[in-house]
Parts: structure tokens; sequence; C-alpha cells
């Protein structure tokens, strides 16, 4: 399961709207960075026969079922930090990372 914090729900929803398009958001990861793999965030406009769909706060979140093994249990999270924001992701499943945090290993 995947969930959002409200705050990130409201960031999604907001955006979509401006977008004018979109089914919601979607997650994945590839592999890359110097810890073996790296988040990948989009908006989705469609959903695949064999995704995994769930719902927070109104948002629907979209993921393959190679990622889901990955991400499964992630809370997705919108934050500001000074001149900074983004999206943080709070997977459960990572056992370390990278310094610069772009990339992840669940080893």
């Amino acid at each position: 399961m995947i969930t959002l914090t409200e705050r990130a729900a409201n960031h999604v929803t907001s955006f979509l709207a401006k977008r004018g398009k979109g089914v919601g958001l979607r997650l994945g990861v590839r592999t890359s960075g110097c810890s073996g793999m790296a988040y990948k965030l989009e908006y989705a406009d469609a959903v695949n026969p064999d995704d995994f769909t769930f719902e927070s706060h109104g948002v629907k979140v979209v993921v393959d079922p190679k990622s889901l093994t990955y991400l499964d249990g992630t809370e997705l999270d919108f934050a500001r930090e000074g001149l900074n924001e983004g999206f943080k992701f709070n997977n459960p499943n990572v056992k370390d990372q990278c310094g610069c945090g772009e990339s992840f290993n669940v080893v």
C-alpha cells in the first residue's frame, strides 16, 4: 500500500487542476545512482491493466508491479524547507541510501 500525507495530496490535487488532465500520481523506481535505485515520480494520464492503484486523501496513486516490491508501505510527503520544496519518500524498505539522498537500496 502507498499513502500520501494530506500536504502531498493537496499539492498533487492542485497541480492536476492547473494541468487540466491526469488521473493521479505515478510512482516507480529505476536503476540509478550510487546506491542502486532511484524514485520515479510523474503525473499519470492513464492506468495500465497491470498497474496497482491506491487512493489516499482523494488522490489516486498508480504503481507498476515491479516497483511495488520496493515501494510497498511508502508514505509520500510534500515538504518545504527554506527555499526548497519537493516530495519526500518515507519508505520502510530502504536499508541504505547515498549521501546526497538521490538513490537507495533495499538489500
